[in-house]
């Protein structure tokens, strides 16, 4: 018999055996399970149903990680990107940031102050968040950025709009540089904004920048010539055909940073200040020292407060969190008269009293077809000066800008108008203007301390100086004699 048809015969008989096996061990286990006491079905080890059961594992989402960094926080939550496409108008705002990355990384971290805060808030409400963009767009996230528009605070609202949205202001308080009051204002105004441009986020942003009025008429004109009505072929201001592109751009360079030279350090996701309610007067300068807080960022954490005294706003303080225990046991303990500091309290307007000021700054909101010359003309000013008063390099205006005027003509005894030259030349004459080059771990309140000036001073000698120094960086510090 050949090899291989002997191991075909084998091969026959082991598998016979083999069946013959099974077989018998089957009859085995039926026996003993007819005579095995009755158990109940649920209990019975299910060999098969085990065999074909998935591992856990395998049916199981993982749990999203929870971002450490609020930057990658905010890439989670954008909404406006789908879509885009090509669009000459971003890209070259986009190169304008990434030719200029420090105005991003200074702008985030001044905003690592607020920036959790927004982004806490804009989750709340679903809304996108690009929009904890938008105050690196209006203020480069300066809570105490000032536009000749007379704009104030991160989200830059003019007097009437502030007014509109329960931001109040007086002397002492500004509801348009309070963080969480602000805040919660531009949300207000972007929800309002989004229902009433039927849910389109870019025609919000638009009306935002320009005014609702603007866009409605643009949308106007382009139905009546049968024009598409969507953000990027409205006819609207130069201003506003950049602005969106410019948040867009600016998100997008935010997605990633490594790819336009950009380095945005990380902020932790975690809640930079916390509220410590307060039921009485008191100086920031004092609660600074009470809590061992810098008085700085003490000060930007509650700008609204002009005299940095806590008169006219709410009953709160913005603290540091790792602070706030500590201050709100220290101001259960300390007696009133401890936290209020015996300095006079300054005019907002620096030369000449309240009354003074009432009489010599006037506001006029520019009109549609109103010029320089025609406002200068009707209220009796020389048109260089309406420019120098408001800091304009032209003459274009837009409608709805605020312009601050002075008087020039003497007004009863002529006082006001000698108290405000007297103060201007004794200000000349005492004070001389020095520069300082900025040192290893120096900041605006150290400088200020060093040379006995005030912070609002320093900074209104510098204003393209952000609250972040760098050492080599020129400040201009004019120093009391």
């Amino acid at each position: 018999m050949s090899s291989p048809i002997r191991k075909a015969i084998n091969s026959d008989a082991l598998t016979r055996l083999a069946q013959a096996i099974a077989v018998a061990v089957s009859a085995t286990l039926a026996g003993c399970s007819s005579h095995a006491p009755q158990t109940d079905a649920t209990h019975t080890p299910n060999i098969a149903a085990r065999a074909k059961q998935k591992p856990i594992w395998l049916s199981e989402k993982p749990t999203p990680q929870i971002p450490q960094d609020i930057w990658e926080r905010m890439r989670q939550g954008f909404q406006l990107q789908d879509g885009l496409g090509v669009n000459p108008r971003i890209e070259q705002q986009r190169l304008w940031f990434a030719s200029n990355p420090s105005f991003l990384e200074n702008a985030g971290e001044r905003g690592s102050l607020y920036i959790h805060y927004i982004v806490e808030r804009l989750e709340e409400r679903n809304m996108p968040l690009e929009l904890a963009l938008l105050p690196v767009i209006e203020s480069a996230y300066n809570p105490m950025a000032y536009s000749r528009a007379d704009a104030v605070g991160l989200w830059q609202f003019i007097p009437s709009t502030g007014r509109y949205f329960n931001l109040r202001q007086t002397r002492f308080y500004d509801g348009r540089r309070d963080i969480t009051a602000s805040t919660t204002a531009a949300m207000d105004y972007l929800t309002r904004l989004h229902d009433m441009f039927n849910g389109d986020w870019l025609l919000a942003l638009a009306a935002y920048n320009a005014g609702e009025g603007t866009v409605s008429r643009a949308i106007e004109r382009n139905e009546k010539l049968g024009l598409p009505t969507d953000y990027w072929n409205l006819p609207l201001p130069a201003e506003t055909q950049a602005y969106v592109p410019k948040l867009l751009a600016l998100s997008q360079v935010v997605l990633s940073p490594e790819a336009y030279g950009v380095n945005l350090n990380p902020i932790a996701n975690e809640p930079y200040f916390q509220v410590v309610e307060i039921n009485q007067r008191m100086d920031l300068s004092k609660v600074a020292a009470v809590a061992n807080i810098d008085e700085d960022e003490l000060f930007q954490l509650n700008p609204a407060f002009k005299q940095r005294t806590t008169i006219d706003g709410p009953q709160h303080l913005l603290v540091p969190t790792s602070k706030a225990q500590l201050l709100t046991a220290s101001l259960s303990t300390m007696r009133p008269e401890e936290l209020i500091s015996q300095r006079p309290l300054k005019p907002v307007f620096e030369g000449a009293d309240d009354s003074e000021i009432a009489s010599i700054k006037r506001a006029y909101r520019v009109k549609r077809g109103d010029n320089l010359a025609t406002i200068a003309k009707a209220n009796k000013v020389d048109i260089k000066d309406l420019q120098r008063w408001n800091k304009l390099n032209g003459k274009n205006l837009k409608v709805g800008q605020t312009l601050v005027m002075q008087d020039t003509a003497k007004r009863g005894s002529g006082r006001v108008n000698t108290v405000v030259a007297a103060n201007s030349k004794k200000q000349q004459a005492t004070q001389q203007p020095t520069q300082y080059k900025v040192k290893q771990g120096d900041s605006l309140y150290m400088v200020a301390k060093r040379f006995n000036v005030e912070m609002q001073h320093l900074k209104r000698w510098n204003p393209r100086v952000g609250q972040a120094l760098k050492p080599g960086q020129m400040l201009t510090v004019a120093s009391p004699n």
